[in-house]
């Protein structure tokens, strides 16, 4: 009989005690053989753990089924079969994007554990030395969500489960109501209500009513493009209590209604007219000024009660960091791309909770479905969750990508297939080439002057 050491002995004999079965028992008969001491000693398949695996190949599919252009990133591991898809889409610098992860991510990223996402994300991040611009974070993107990808389909899990599992059992979103006048984007916000959402942004002729607005000086001078848009400033800030007046008249006091100033308004311009919205509640005013504005929100926090939403075009955390434990703002609604994934957005979500500040990340039709589906899985994980921007894909959009986040009622849901769920197929994907039109941003005064957005 194998010699056993003192502390192997008193284990066995408190078992034996407990079993009331007495120690000359196990000396004899259930400890006694090799094989019962073999099998006692099995490690527990939980305990083994996974064999390491690598980065075999990085690549970016482009693709625009739908319009704008998208930019995924696929990353092949060394275990056949192995894959993940990350969002990258820029869509207005697309071709860019696909030579920064081509040509500089791929050759980096070779080779590395595809486990070590922390590792890989900050290797990556300051590679290139100078860093935070929606390129190289956007290139960046699409490796991290594709990691997160490869990680739960390891692990057999979605990534909200790897994230802390749900906090909710699907995800509430807004969705946009438009039209010429306050009446018809009010009634357009109702049919919007009658199909299942509690939350409805209105915008009167879109952003700061450029579509309804008159022809400007510039034109008749023949300055700037032919196809710049021209807002009227003055009007569009006249319009908008117009608009929210006529949505709760309509609508009632049961919708949230939000509001997109797209930093179109000089700062004081909009400090002034959000204040003329307190009466209507608004659910909360998004993007009251640029990002060169930052310290206004100081000033805007002790003018209004009403909510505010900011941070669709934030590069870094310098950009954030100050508003957010300075409680400037109470939605954080930055393009999760354009910060570098879900790594960095975890972090800012955590950052968010304990100043309560609320995401409410920026989701248009120009960030893939992989990116949806990301921005999904996060929002059921994160309890500080404030709203999500509602998406619709066409036909085309759905050959490309299989295993889309669905809608019903309002609220956004994620298939349970492991990883971010969503799969890419490249055939259907070549039918939609991008291009170089990267649609047109310049907006002007009635002089010409560039409004920044």
């Amino acid at each position: 009989m194998e010699k056993l050491d003192k502390y192997e002995l008193e284990s066995r004999r408190e078992n034996l005690k407990k079993l009331g079965l007495g120690a000359a028992a196990g000396v004899l008969g259930l400890f006694g053989t090799a094989e019962s001491r073999a099998a006692e000693r099995v490690t527990p398949a939980y305990a083994k753990g996974l064999k390491p695996v690598k980065i075999k190949s990085l690549k970016a599919i482009g693709t625009a089924p739908q319009g704008s252009n998208l930019i995924v990133v696929k990353v092949e591991t060394t275990e056949p079969g192995l894959y993940g898809y990350g969002c990258a889409t820029f869509t207005q610098r697309a071709e860019v994007v696909v030579t920064a992860i081509n040509n500089y991510l791929a050759p980096l990223c070779v080779g590395k554990d595809v486990d070590n996402i922390e590792d890989a994300w900050h290797s990556a991040y300051v590679s290139s030395y100078w860093r935070n611009g929606p390129v190289l974070n956007n290139a960046l993107s699409g490796l991290d969500q594709a990691l997160w990808d490869i990680k739960g389909k390891r692990a057999g899990m979605p990534v909200y489960q790897l994230l802390g599992g749900k906090v909710r059992f699907a995800v509430p979103c807004y969705t946009h109501a438009n039209g010429k006048t306050p009446e018809e984007t009010a009634n357009d916000a109702k049919r919007i209500m009658d199909s299942g959402f509690k939350y409805v942004r209105v915008q009167q002729g879109g952003y700061g009513a450029t579509a309804i607005s008159s022809k400007p000086d510039f034109k008749d001078a023949g300055f700037g493009g032919a196809n710049d848009q021209y807002m009227n400033q003055t009007a569009y800030m006249k319009s908008v209590p117009k608009l929210f007046e006529a949505a709760r008249k309509v609508c009632g006091e049961e919708v949230e209604i939000l509001h997109d100033i797209h930093e179109r308004l000089d700062p004081m311009d909009s400090i002034n007219m959000i204040k003329a919205l307190e009466e209507y509640r608004p659910f909360f005013i998004e993007d009251p000024f640029s990002p060169e504005n930052p310290k206004w929100f100081q000033m805007l926090r002790q003018s209004t009660t009403v909510p505010i939403a900011m941070g669709e075009l934030f590069n870094n955390q310098n950009e954030w960091k100050e508003a957010m434990i300075n409680q400037w703002f109470d939605y954080i609604r930055i393009h999760v791309s354009q910060i570098g994934g879900i790594t960095p957005a975890m972090k800012v979500a955590r950052l968010g909770e304990w100043f309560n500040v609320k995401t409410a990340w920026h989701g248009p039709g120009d960030v893939s479905p992989v990116g949806h589906a990301a921005q999904c899985h996060m929002d059921l994980a994160i309890w500080n969750f404030g709203i999500q921007e509602a998406v619709s894909f066409n036909d085309k959009t759905l050959e490309v990508f299989q295993g889309c986040p669905t809608m019903n009622k309002g609220y956004m849901s994620v298939n349970e297939a492991p990883g971010i769920g969503v799969e890419v197929n490249e055939k259907a994907a070549a039918k939609y080439p991008i291009s170089n039109k990267a649609g047109n941003w310049q907006v002007r005064k009635f002089d010409g002057t560039i409004i920044r957005p």
